[in-house]
């Protein structure tokens, strides 16, 4: 069994005795996702409520999830805390590090070679702390944890910005940094911003050829990528109920596309049979049996409007099947605009590749939804035109649509299976392509589609939609086909229109695995050796950040002043550079080398103040960090979007960069930024971002009166002999800013737990 069920029950007697106080504290019914969040609090209910969007909280979470790129640095901090195990439940997934080339058995094979120190790495320092270990092939992250761990009204934080797919599940789920899940697992509260509520009434139920995808794709382009940040969305209604438990997870798992905390679902008997199902019938009559406590009071849905900051109602009925993209997630068409908006746009119309699966759509549901139009293209003559993969979820749901006789129609249909893993998702995809100059689509069931995030290439256009849809594009090979109005023609020149995709929620012969590839950690781990070599160019034992030094930052210098957007992807990329995702030195050799250069229009082209020259960010950053140098990075709005990787905090800490300054930071890069003792403002006045110069001498002034609420001042001494100063606004807490001046949380962690 890898889900404790004492614990939960636990987790139940608090939320009952803690609702109760929380209405008198209130003064008012309480919705959902206030219910798991004053349940949660480390301390006992304030005398006053929190005000939603400022006030920072510390929470217990109930569990810790890490995903084997991000799990290396997280439990590489952990070991410098000082435990001898975790203090909360903590698996570690190994789901990362595969790349998509020619097939499953193949793909596997190879990693588990290519990756054999990191995943014995993992593997035993789990063993030694008390941490489930799932190894590869095993499946997705969020796939997995819904299927053994999620479970409503909880809590957890996981290493990985999609972490909020429990969700699905009626638990808040949060993306976070290592920094953040070293805390939890070391026995320390957890902070975050107390969210504003975002409450998404649903009414109406899905038919045809729309899915619970078409949720968040829609919700997505109401919001904008920006709009859910500091925020937490609650979907209820009657639609809600109509929407399986892993459609649910599917709209909770890209809600992190538009910058929300998390999302969630109230708990309902789709969430209950799903429990069932996955062979947590005690669960499932736990839950039930407190159900009332697993949903908002009936008041708060009645009139939303008084209970949450905003609401956003859709009708699923009328809801239209659509395609997101390219190049963002919120640029959002419905199917009926979509081939017009090709048009108009000039997209390349040709569809190369069709991708399916992912953390995001790689269910029961999913598969056999998609299956059943590939089942009836392979009958009536079709094959795809496009290349087409199939990425499942975990190993038990591969297991069981194999058994079902599923993936036979996606080979037949000329499909690929890959490994149960994030592969093209996350830019570990082996693309064939004989020209990558070639401006060129794909489409996939994924989550995210920013400039080169599946396949490095910036002449990729990537749309995202539902797994159904991908499959029909991929049957026709053009974007501008809509399988809801348009035929085909097979191979004996007969006109063939798809017909509307069907699919089971749940397998009626239940879901079974040989091997899940799950290892339980020793109970006694003082023995186990963690395996590091000090050879190792991917794994790296840490060394402490400097404290700061007590004084206002002056001479610093503009390491490079970024132009536009600004993901976490552009600060730190993922595929080939996820091998070093264990080594702090050898990743930072990517800071910052997508990121575009205001001064020049260009990526990874920086002017050394040193010796006058433009070289490459990171090489630049280095002969400053030689030279006792420090330095600044401006950024412009919403810096550090997308992916929770701490990396991008870590790297530019570990170069010497001092200070980042934007218009706007994403909320959990912001806080990784924080954790790792780095100094993260914005602009008081958004236009001051133009009077920054490439050459100027900067000073950081206020530092020894750092507090709560107080901006600090910038002072630009610009070559020509002028200067201007300008405000700063900063978000510290008192906690926060002794992480400032400690030099880091980790550092903070360490002296309390020697204590």
């Amino acid at each position: 069994m890898t889900y404790d069920i004492d614990m939960i029950k636990k987790v139940y007697q608090h939320l009952s005795e803690h609702i109760a106080a929380a209405r008198k504290l209130l003064g008012r019914p309480l919705t959902f996702t206030e219910k798991i969040l004053y349940s949660h609090l480390t301390d006992s209910l304030p005398k006053a409520a929190y005000k939603r969007g400022s006030d920072y909280v510390d929470f217990q979470p109930d569990r810790v999830g890490m995903q084997d790129a991000t799990a290396q640095m997280a439990l590489l901090q952990f070991m410098q805390a000082g435990r001898s195990k975790v203090a909360v439940p903590s698996t570690v997934h190994c789901d990362h590090l595969i790349q998509a080339d020619v097939g499953a058995k193949a793909d596997l094979e190879t990693a588990i070679t290519k990756n054999k120190e990191v995943y014995d790495f993992l593997s035993s320092v789990s063993n030694k702390y008390g941490i489930g270990f799932w190894k590869p092939g095993a499946g997705i992250i969020h796939q997995v944890i819904l299927e053994n761990y999620a479970f409503p009204g909880g809590m957890m934080i996981g290493t990985d910005s999609h972490t909020p797919n429990a969700g699905g599940l009626g638990m808040v789920a949060i993306g976070v940094g290592g920094a953040d899940a070293c805390d939890v697992m070391a026995g320390l509260p957890w902070e975050l911003k107390f969210p504003e509520l975002i409450g998404v009434k649903l009414t109406g139920k899905l038919s045809g050829w729309t899915s619970p995808k078409d949720v968040i794709l829609k919700v997505a382009g109401i919001l904008t990528v920006k709009g859910g940040t500091d925020r937490i969305l609650e979907y209820f209604g009657p639609g809600a109920e109509s929407i399986s438990c892993t459609g649910k997870g599917t709209i909770c798992n890209m809600g992190a596309e538009i910058g929300a905390t998390t999302s969630i679902f109230t708990y309902d008997k789709k969430m209950s049979d799903y429990l069932k199902s996955t062979g947590r019938a005690d669960l499932a009559e736990l839950a039930d049996s407190v159900a009332k406590h697993l949903k908002g009071d009936h008041e708060a849905y009645e009139d939303p409007k008084k209970y949450f900051d905003q609401v956003i109602e859709i009708d699923l009925s009328t809801l239209e099947p659509h395609v997101n993209g390219p190049y963002t997630p919120d640029l959002a068409w419905p199917i009926s605009k979509f081939a017009q908006a090709v048009k108009d746009n000039g997209w390349p119309q040709e569809l190369e590749v069709g991708l399916i699966g992912s953390c995001t759509n790689s269910s029961y549901e999913d598969i056999s939804r998609a299956a059943s139009l590939a089942k009836f293209a392979v009958e009536h003559g079709l094959k795809t035109k496009s290349e087409y993969t199939v990425t499942p979820g975990s190993e038990q749901v591969r297991y069981t649509v194999d058994r079902d006789g599923y993936l036979q129609w996606f080979e037949k249909l000329g499909g690929v299976v890959l490994a149960n893993a994030c592969g093209p998702c996350i830019g570990q995809w082996a693309r064939h392509t004989t020209n990558p100059e070639k401006k060129n689509s794909i489409l996939t069931s994924f989550n995210r589609n920013f400039s080169k995030r599946n396949d490095g290439n910036p002449n990729t256009h990537a749309f995202v939609s539902s797994p159904e849809l991908v499959t029909a594009l991929a049957i026709a090979g053009d974007l501008t086909f809509n399988p809801l109005e348009d035929s085909l023609t097979n191979d004996k020149g007969e006109s063939i229109k798809l017909p509307e995709p069907t699919g089971i929620e749940l397998p009626e012969k239940g879901f079974d695995v040989k091997d899940r590839g799950y290892q339980e950690p020793a109970k006694d781990g003082s023995q186990v050796q963690v395996l590091v070599s000090p050879e190792s160019q991917r794994l790296q034992l840490l060394a402490p950040f400097a404290a700061w030094e007590g004084v206002d930052l002056k001479d610093l210098r503009l390491l490079i002043k970024v132009k536009g957007k600004c993901t976490t992807d552009h600060i730190s990329m993922a595929g080939p550079w996820l091998k070093y995702r264990g080594h702090l030195d050898n990743i930072s050799n990517n800071m910052l080398i997508g990121a575009v250069n205001n001064f020049n229009n260009k990526t990874d082209s920086v002017k050394n103040e040193i010796t006058g020259e433009y070289g490459s960010v990171p090489a630049v950053q280095r002969a400053y960090k030689a030279a006792h140098i420090g330095t600044v990075v401006v950024g412009d709005e919403n810096y550090g979007e997308g992916s929770s990787r701490e990396h991008a905090a870590m790297e530019p800490r570990f170069l010497g960069v001092r200070v980042i300054l934007v218009k706007s930071f994403a909320r959990i890069h912001e806080t990784n930024l924080k954790k790792q003792g780095m100094l993260a403002v914005t602009f008081a006045d958004k236009n001051d971002y133009d009077k920054i110069r490439e050459d100027d001498s900067i000073d950081i002034l206020g530092l020894t009166t750092f507090k709560p609420g107080v901006q600090l001042s910038m002072v630009l001494h610009h070559t020509d002999g002028s200067s201007d100063t300008i405000k700063l606004n900063q978000s510290y807490n008192e906690n926060q800013i002794e992480w400032f001046k400690a030099g880091g949380a980790l550092n903070i962690i360490r002296s309390q737990v020697k204590a």
